[in-house]
């Protein structure tokens, strides 16, 4: 055993040990970090703007500050940037977090002194906790990698800004800079496809341990280095045995990235975000994530039903209860405060308090009353495709309003590694597994409002292409698994396989 994985184990199970403390204590930490908040918050703008001064407990935290998206709290994110102070937390962000929003533009997240460990420090505990539970210390002796964006900074209103994972990469320990690869040169580069071609270049010949990032770019890397190879993944990185993924649901790229290592490897699954490190798979044993109940962060969850509503119910914690599906709203020692950061969760666990993410709150279709989520469209595809040896590299659904006078349907753009052999067949087995997910869906198609939904194979490397031609090729981007519009279904029937 080296060095590094020698130190490994007692620090892995201090770590552990805490994580295992604060999850007995979720509620009363909860409760703990809205009084701190609100204390620090109260000498801010917002806090001056929402009478804080005035708050003395949960229900009224909840009468004087309602829920707000990016574009509600804009205005005090362009007065930090125009070089205020104590706008919405004290002093300034130690970093903005740039990225794309569906209805705002550009969103500069703040990352402030109090919450960029917690941000950060989260991988960490995840790798750990695994660490402390396989006994396996490995991954430190060798080379690690995470696919991120540029750690290349711009500066807005005198703040470094750059991609979460940008930034991401000047938080790395100094303990494990020797093992990270790529160069510092290399993750500069802008140009995924170029990028990628360098990254290959620099890890092909090394005793990779550790791969990190979104399943469908880590995929990427993976097809070019298997084609520069001629070999599997597990076979040119012998001791690779942890995969560490967010982003997206692993599910639909869990098969083909095992073919592609040859072996299945340990997988650990995190919640990311540029709004905070809201959980992390704690163990293999258990079903979800445990949610991050000690980092700063206070939630509330508003039944997803309820969302549109003008008076949602507000939930702390204590309230929550299985299987329900919520969507999660934050308030963070970076200065959010009732922020709706667009996903839903579902606890499958409260002892401890343990979640899944089902989708998005924008990303949905409800074009005819259905409210069809994420979760139920990739449960219904890749239930399907597990059953019929199907392996699915990208797929995405849209409505199709009407067509030549038909009925209306769900259109899904699905990247096949291999057609099935009866797509009809296939596509009224999903049909029928959605169904049985979403009674309304099941109504509509009862009540010959909509005909079962049909699959448009797209060709291979389509959504690759897709996505290079709307300049969102490699990093965190990824492609939504649902919309309630055609705007990105009526760009991909270009990429339809024509076969």
């Amino acid at each position: 055993m080296k060095f590094k994985s020698l130190l490994a184990k007692p620090f892995a199970s201090i770590i552990a040990n805490k994580v295992k403390k604060e999850m007995q204590r979720a509620v009363e930490d909860q409760d703990a970090i809205l009084q701190d908040l609100i204390k620090t918050g109260r000498k801010t703008e917002f806090g001056k703007d929402h009478k804080f001064d005035n708050i003395t407990s949960y229900e009224t935290f909840k009468q004087a500050v309602p829920l707000r998206d990016y574009e509600q709290f804009k205005p005090y994110i362009e007065r930090i940037k125009e070089g205020k102070h104590n706008v919405l937390w004290k002093g300034q962000p130690i970093y903005f977090a740039k990225t794309s929003g569906t209805t705002s533009g550009v969103k500069y997240i703040p990352i402030t002194k109090d919450s960029v460990d917690h941000h950060f420090n989260t991988s960490r505990n995840a790798v750990f906790c695994n660490v402390v539970e396989t006994g396996d210390t490995s991954a430190f002796d060798g080379k690690l990698i995470f696919l991120s964006g540029s750690p290349e900074l711009e500066r807005v209103g005198g703040i470094p800004t750059g991609r979460l994972s940008g930034i991401a990469n000047h938080q790395i320990p100094r303990y494990l800079r020797t093992n990270q690869l790529p160069s510092y040169e290399t993750n500069c580069i802008e140009d995924w496809e170029t990028k990628l071609g360098r990254i290959v270049d620099e890890t092909i010949g090394q005793d990779m341990r550790l791969i990190s990032g979104i399943p469908p770019w880590m995929q990427m890397y993976f097809d070019q280095l298997i084609e520069r190879s001629g070999k599997t993944i597990g076979e040119l990185f012998p001791n690779f045995h942890l995969l560490v993924h967010g982003g997206v649901n692993f599910e639909p790229y869990k098969a083909k990235l095992f073919d592609s290592i040859g072996r299945k490897v340990t997988t650990i699954e995190t919640f990311p975000a540029s709004e905070g490190f809201f959980a992390f798979q704690d163990s293999q044993e258990h079903e979800g994530l445990l949610l991050n109940t000690n980092s700063g962060i206070f939630y509330e969850f508003i039944p997803a039903a309820e969302l549109s509503s003008e008076n949602p119910t507000r939930l702390s914690l204590r309230d929550v209860k299985k299987g329900e599906n919520y969507a999660l709203i934050v308030s963070t020692n970076a200065g959010l405060w009732g922020y709706n950061i667009g996903d839903t969760v579902k606890f499958v666990s409260t002892d401890p308090y343990r979640i899944v993410v089902t989708g998005r709150t924008k990303h949905y279709i409800s074009a005819f009353g259905e409210h069809v989520i994420g979760e139920e469209v990739e449960h219904s595809l890749m239930s399907v495709a597990d059953h019929n040896g199907a392996r699915i590299t990208e797929f995405t659904v849209a409505p199709r309003i009407q067509v030549n006078g038909e009925l209306p349907y769900h259109e899904w753009f699905v990247e096949f590694e291999n057609v099935p052999a009866n797509l009809q067949a296939f596509a009224l087995e999903v049909d029928r597994q959605l169904r049985d997910k979403n009674i309304y869906y099941n109504d509509l198609l009862t009540g010959n409002i909509l005909q079962p939904l049909k699959i448009r194979p797209i060709r291979r490397h389509g959504f690759i292409d897709y996505m290079k031609s709307i300049g969102k090729l490699g990093g965190q981007n990824k492609v939504p698994r649902l919309s309630n519009d055609r705007k990105i279904a009526d760009e991909l029937v270009k990429y339809v396989d024509g076969r």
